[in-house]
């Protein structure tokens, strides 16, 4: 523990006592206060001053009213009481029944606490002052004396009876059982009831019908200390990292990854599935379980597919709120892209319109007199090899060094974001103003999800770290070829400050109110569609060592998890210890030749009346993608999410070919009608799964070659017969290999829709060339990512968009429309 002794004057009062008690509990910096007080000063204004969850003492009235309710999981015993307890049993005193306990000089809170305890145990138990005139006949007839204050020199040792167990205690006993609490707690998590309707609600109004603890009490709950939550709101909470060094010493939890099979356009529900899990376990096993979510982007909930709150009876709630702003992480995340790319085009522009002095006086200015370099200045000075740090003392050459990124415009690869479909975005030209003196460029949009600032908030493990993986991001190449970053832009600390809230999970709750945290929302087509490395290192401290932690990963499996294994646990250092591999009849028809399957459409018939056939021959897709699982060494248990038009045939079929094909276990689900009750074979699954033996590894070694690594993902996992490098891609290679970059690891930009490159192509296509157009860099995220195909990084609006359904309740304020 770090230790702060404070020490007041001799002679304060009890109200300075008191006010510097007020002025600790709201320093976050402090988890507990214990008090070493002078006797006459240990009043209930004192003691009840320090706010309950930081009283190490245990002494205030709510503590006590909690002890004496016989409230174990919300009371702590005060440490002097827990000693004398202990050292009872210690001497054989077991059982206090019929035994008589005389408390002498142990007035106030830890007399009041040894007495309600002693007495819960069956002991008679009595209180005496000093100088109580019957002191000498309570004294022989006591079988146990608890002596809470020096004994006077007139009261002789004689009036005790021989035999008798005298214990005496003082206030300086530090509580051991304090310091475990504040490691780790045992969850007592009341979970919410469920009552599902035939037919299934809307999710809106599903979502609706459920009142949501207020999220102080789930955190309260799963063991968080009041100062480790930032509340926004009634039903959301930020998390604050310093909870991963208390519970530095926890032992993990288990690590469970749900994928899927190659989806339709519809999703097969990977959320839901993920939701209906940790229902199941916690809600009706009774086994801490903690979900992770990936936030959604408002490109899609206002596009094509709407939410991502899961679905029916296994959702997050309130669904409006996690699918609109939740707590404004992708809102910082486009603020800190913007700034660095509006930092780029700015520097360009002042480099050409500036001469060196010029150029240098402007970013090195006199303030009040004084010229000084800021701190990233100085970095950048080192990195340069300028050992100086009087800015008056540089030579022109070393001026014109520092001040001068000379970055090529050509090789901008920095692009603007929104967190919009806004097709009309993709190819733009900036700078036409005649401010702007003639520099013009062809720029694009993204979508704010594609930002490798979320790549980096999805994989990074701290915020030291966080600020060091958003320095290395590379905007360009200078005219020389070598690379420009955010560091050399001198933005990086304004980019961590923009991120600071962002990087700390949020807390919300399922429908039957078990945790769930939201943070980060990486598309797993064009970037790695995995939630965050700390949303899940902080879960798996906080379910214990047999709970469980529940992930997603994007698309298919052969996308989402891929990059999850080889990119997600590279950064994090964690082992998965089950997957469950989610397919539905319907996707599997679409793989054994059934009609498209088209978002806004109706289903063809073929979906929605029994043929095994079909479902048979769509098995194909489900047994690759069981084969691309056990290339990681980790055991698959299959959930086939169960949709009311599929037959028993149709679910017993796919059950036992996945179990033939390798999966430890395969279990149709009904939790998006029944709520966790419909996952808890599921969850039996997955608890069995996890004490199976685990070989994990990765699918390549870092140290290959860049083309290699893409090669063997594009063979091992997609199936392909081989790659072929447009002659700008090749050109990419070389540059990244050249610049040092080429140990990093790949992640693929891939149609979800098939394994190959093509989308129409279902089931398990075979013999084709995998062609690869562009390969970009991610330096601070961490890894390659190489276009196969045309690969578009900002998605468009379809003629008839979700936003139609969308609307606002002006007197409720409720919001409608959302699915």
């Amino acid at each position: 523990m770090r230790v702060i002794h404070i020490c007041l004057p001799e002679g304060s009062s009890k109200d300075e006592i008191v006010n510097e008690i007020l002025r600790l509990n709201e320093d976050p910096n402090v988890q507990g206060l214990a008090l070493d007080l002078p006797e006459s000063l240990y009043s209930s204004k004192v003691l009840n001053a320090v706010k309950p969850e930081k009283d190490v003492d245990g002494l205030s009235d709510v503590n006590l009213g909690r002890l004496v309710r016989d409230d174990a999981y919300d009371c702590l015993i005060p440490p002097t009481v827990c000693a004398v307890m202990e050292l009872l049993e210690d001497l054989g005193e077991t059982s206090y029944r019929g035994k008589t306990v005389l408390l002498v000089g142990a007035d106030g809170a830890v007399g009041a606490a040894l007495q309600c305890l002693l007495q819960r145990e069956g002991a008679a138990t009595g209180s005496c002052r000093w100088k109580a005139p019957q002191l000498r006949t309570k004294l022989q007839h006591a079988d146990v004396v608890i002596v809470g204050s020096t004994k006077p020199d007139d009261v002789p040792g004689s009036w005790i009876k021989p035999g008798t167990i005298i214990i005496s205690f003082s206030r300086d006993l530090l509580s051991e059982r304090w310091i475990q609490s504040q490691r780790y707690r045992k969850w007592d998590l009341r979970c919410l009831k469920l009552q599902p309707l035939s037919p299934v609600p809307s999710d809106i109004e599903i979502s609706r019908a459920q009142s949501p603890k207020a999220v102080d009490v789930l955190a309260k709950e799963i063991g968080l200390l009041t100062d480790e939550i930032e509340i926004y709101g009634q039903t959301k909470a930020k998390v604050r990292l310093s909870l991963l060094e208390r519970l530095k010493d926890q032992p993990d939890g288990k690590y469970v990854l749900v994928a899927g099979i190659t989806p339709t356009p519809l999703g097969e529900g990977k959320s839901t599935v993920t939701i209906g899990l940790v229902q199941a376990l916690t809600a009706h096993l009774n086994i801490n379980s903690f979900a992770c979510l990936r936030q959604p982007s408002q490109g899609p909930t206002f596009g094509v597919k709407g939410g991502a709150a899961g679905g029916g009876y296994a959702q997050v709630i309130p669904m409006e709120e996690f699918n609109l702003h939740l707590t404004g992480d992708i809102h910082a995340i486009t603020a800190a892209n913007n700034l660095l790319a509006a930092a780029i085009d700015a520097r360009i522009l002042h480099e050409n319109t500036q001469s060196d002095k010029a150029l240098y006086n402007r970013l090195v200015p006199v303030v009040n007199g004084v010229r000084e370099f800021s701190a990233i200045q100085l970095a950048r000075l080192r990195r340069l090899g300028i050992n100086k740090t009087d800015p008056g003392t540089l030579t022109e050459e070393e001026i014109s060094k520092f001040a001068r990124l000379d970055i090529d415009p050509s090789t901008i690869t920095w692009q603007r974001v929104v967190d919009t479909n806004d097709r009309f975005l993709r190819k733009i030209t900036v700078g036409q103003a005649n401010t702007e003196k003639g520099f013009v460029r062809q720029a694009q949009f993204d979508i704010a999800v594609a930002s490798e600032i979320m790549a980096i908030l999805a994989l990074t493990t701290s915020l030291q770290d966080m600020k060091e993986r958003l320095g290395k991001m590379v905007v360009a190449n200078d005219k020389k070829g070598e690379p420009v970053t955010a560091e050399d832009l001198g933005v990086t600390g304004a980019l961590a400050v923009l991120m600071k809230d962002a990087i700390k999970p949020t807390l919300m709750q399922t429908l039957e109110g078990t945790p769930v945290f939201v943070h980060a929302g990486p598309f797993a087509n064009i970037a790695h569609g995995n939630s965050s490395v700390l949303a899940d290192k902080i879960a798996l401290k906080l379910v214990g060592e047999k709970g469980f932690v529940v992930t997603e990963a994007g698309f298919g499996a052969d996308i989402g998890m891929e990059k999850f294994f080889n990119i997600k646990c590279r950064a994090s250092g964690l082992v998965p210890s089950v997957v469950v591999l989610v397919a539905t009849v319907r996707a599997l028809k679409m793989h054994g030749g059934g009609p498209n399957v088209t978002a806004g459409a109706p289903l063809k018939k073929e979906y929605t009346e029994e043929n095994l056939q079909l479902v048979a021959d769509g098995c194909c897709n489900l047994q690759k993608q069981i084969q691309i699982t056990q290339l990681f060494g980790v055991p698959v248990v299959v959930a086939l999410n169960v949709f009311k038009t599929d037959s028993p045939a149709e679910v017993d079929l796919v059950c036992e070919i996945a179990k033939q094909s390798g999966a430890f276990d395969a279990v149709p689900c009904n939790h998006w009608s029944a709520g966790g009750r419909g996952a808890v074979k599921l969850a039996q699954a997955v608890e069995k799964a996890a004490n199976q033996k685990n070989s994990f590894k990765y699918l390549y070694n870092l140290e290959l070659p860049i083309v290699e690594k893409i090669r063997i993902i594009a063979q091992k996992v997609y199936g392909a017969q081989d790659i072929e490098l447009s002659p700008a891609a090749q050109s990419q290679v070389d540059r990244y290999t050249r610049q040092g970059f080429g140990n990093l690891p790949i992640c693929m930009a891939k149609t979800h829709l098939s394994l190959s490159h093509q989308p129409e192509r279902k089931g398990v296509p075979t013999g084709f060339i995998l062609p690869i157009s562009d390969v970009r860099a991610s330096i601070g995220a961490g890894f390659i990512y190489p276009l196969v195909g045309t690969m578009s990084t900002m998605p468009g609006l379809p003629t008839r968009p979700c936003f139609y359904d969308i609307d606002l309740d002006p007197v409720t304020e409720q919001v409608k429309g959302l699915f």
